[in-house]
């Protein structure tokens, strides 16, 4: 044998093996990739293939897939809905959407997904998905809902609506203009709408209503743990001149600007005054004692409604307006440890904020409630304090001996006052790749700059938004497609199919064609098996006496059936890494949505053809 020719079989056993272990998650997904690019360097040095143009293949590149523009745009845009997410910028559209649909999150999402399917018709996907993925993992936020339920549709819908036009996918644009220089068929902007609509709506009923059944909940576990934790904090509001809540007056016993939060005491002077407050209109020098959960507390901390208490910012206020700057705080739960020294003192008393540098936002005590002002109650073992610092306090709350800092309730607070400068430049990124007016890739890249630069995050959690797994996948798919080019192993598979469907009606080669560029699709990237197969598609019309243009369509909505695999599709790596998706959660859900295309196809196309 040519060495050519082991090279291919070994270039075949390597992506069978690589897809194998991706799917049974045995090994980390980063392992295994990295370890079929190893296997390629291994072969193509051990066995030498030289190409068409007389230049050998070698470590270079394999490796080029790394700095592929696409996964440099993929990798930016996840940065910036991250910048998105730590400024809360779209909260108020979020809850504006919820409110419209009345809390109901499959009818929340279904007209964004309707709108994803529409622009995507006309526009490029990646400024589309990297425009809703936001806004969708908002909503879901909102109602409660597992963003994993409602990311994968997103991408899937946008590959459904860039099947249905000329422009709603590169790879369509590539296949028209090949047919249209080597034979008469010209495709103009909607020629294969119809049955490009008929194929992607039965696509569409299956992500809007079967697909959601298939997803699992999938959480990081810092979430699952936060999750769970609906507990309430007793916390205290100083009423200051100048406070947002001075001259709120009790509507029905409560009080309507604190709708998120149980007012259980307000401490007037010495007179304490109970619930049910009838008459009761709040006045600077009021200590305002309420019950709320962390949420609660960290929402108003990031509307900087001055939660802290009065005692400990005295000590220190140079340092404690610096603490109060949103953006700047973490907020993290401890635990007062038996035999602490805190044990039966209040706050003011313990010098908490002194020793630590962190203010306490609320107290929680599980055994009761207690109804007094937080800096009157004397602390017991196993109280939690919900407090606020900077990322180095609350780090340095690890080696406390007097109570136990819980690692996985560590979260920053939303920079929202940094939310509309975040929104400007996520929109001006949108448009500047929706109109062509520079590539998506500098427009993302560009956008990451200006998110770091103007503050709405810093370069920790730009760094933390980038996904291993997303960048090894990427890599890793994109050296498989240059050994599968160098070898012949893509033409051979064509030629194959050219063989075996000799002699056969049209229907079946039809049916044929799709389901193998279908498959090839996952694996090689969709433009690459649009340039393999067009020519492929129109020899086969010629060779059964049949118009082009079925074949041609066909190869199009084929190339276009990305989801069995999160390398298959670029918005597919889009939403992998904030939908925390596994690479079987592709199998499970686009598998059967991509048969479903393929029977669809199979059976309306010779009829709508003529065939």
């Amino acid at each position: 044998m040519h060495s050519v020719d082991i090279a291919m079989a070994l270039t075949f056993m390597v992506i069978a093996s690589t897809v194998i272990l991706y799917a049974v998650e045995r090994y980390p997904i980063e392992t295994v990739a990295l370890g079929s690019v190893t296997a390629f360097i291994v072969i193509f040095s051990v066995f030498p293939v030289v190409m068409p143009d007389g230049n050998a293949v070698t470590t270079g590149d394999f490796l080029m897939g790394f700095a592929n523009p696409a996964l440099v745009t993929v990798i930016c845009l996840l940065i910036i809905g991250q910048a998105l997410f730590q400024t809360d910028a779209l909260e108020g559209p979020a809850k504006t959407i919820v409110r419209m649909t009345r809390g109901r999150s499959a009818v929340a999402t279904i007209p964004i997904l309707l709108a994803v399917a529409v622009l995507r018709a006309f526009l490029n996907n990646t400024p589309v998905v990297g425009m809703f993925l936001p806004i969708l993992t908002a909503v879901a936020a909102t109602v409660g809902q597992s963003s994993s339920r409602v990311l994968m549709p997103l991408s899937f819908i946008a590959i459904l609506g860039g099947m249905t036009t000329l422009i709603g996918s590169s790879t369509n644009l590539l296949v028209a203009n090949y047919a249209a220089q080597s034979s008469d068929l010209q495709l103009s902007f909607f020629s294969f709408t119809p049955i490009g609509l008929i194929v992607a709506g039965v696509g569409s009923l299956y992500v809007f209503f079967v697909m959601p059944h298939l997803m699992t909940a999938r959480k990081t576990m810092a979430e699952e743990f936060q999750a769970t934790s609906g507990k309430q904090f007793i916390a205290q509001i100083e009423i200051t001149y100048g406070h947002p809540l001075v001259g709120v007056e009790a509507v029905s016993g409560m009080f309507p600007k604190l709708k998120d939060m149980t007012v259980r005491l307000v401490q007037r002077g010495q007179e304490p005054l109970l619930p049910p407050f009838e008459n009761v209109v709040l006045a600077p020098g009021d200590t305002v004692i309420v019950a709320a959960t962390r949420n609660a507390l960290a929402n108003a901390l990031a509307r900087r409604q001055p939660l802290m208490e009065a005692d400990t910012e005295q000590s220190n206020p140079g340092r404690d307006q610096q603490a109060a700057q949103p953006g700047s705080i973490s907020l993290a739960e401890v635990v007062v440890a038996p035999a602490s020294r805190l044990m039966g003192r209040t706050l003011p008393q313990s010098g908490f904020y002194a020793d630590t540098g962190c203010l306490v936002m609320g107290i929680q005590r599980r055994s009761r409630m207690p109804r007094m002002a937080m800096n009157d109650i004397r602390l017991e073992a196993g109280d939690v304090l919900l407090v606020a610092g900077s990322e180095e306090e609350i780090a340095r709350l690890r080696g406390n001996r007097d109570e136990h800092l819980l690692d996985w309730s560590t979260a920053e607070v939303p920079r929202r006052r940094y939310a509309p400068r975040a929104l400007a430049i996520f929109a001006c990124v949108v448009a500047l790749a929706a109109s062509g007016l520079v590539p998506i890739v500098s427009a993302a890249i560009g956008g990451t700059f200006a998110m770091i630069a103007t503050g709405c995050l810093n370069i920790r959690q730009a760094m933390r938004a980038i996904d291993s797994r997303i960048f090894m996948l990427v890599g890793a798919s994109l050296a498989a497609a240059v050994a599968l080019e160098a070898t012949g192993g893509a033409t051979a598979i064509a030629s194959a199919l050219v063989y075996v469907l000799q002699g056969a009606s049209a229907p079946v080669i039809l049916s044929a064609l799709f389901f193998l560029v279908m498959v090839l699709t996952n694996f090689l990237s969709n433009n690459a098996a649009a340039v393999l197969f067009t020519p492929i598609a129109i020899n086969l019309a010629n060779q059964i006496g049949q118009p082009p243009e079925a074949f041609v369509v066909c190869l199009i909505i084929a190339a276009n059936t990305s989801f069995a695999t999160p390398i298959g599709y670029q918005t597919n790596l889009i939403v992998m890494g904030p939908g925390h998706y596994r690479f079987i959660d592709f199998i499970r859900a686009g598998v059967p949505l991509a048969l479903i295309l393929w029977l669809t196809f199979s059976l309306v196309a010779p009829w709508y053809y003529g065939l």
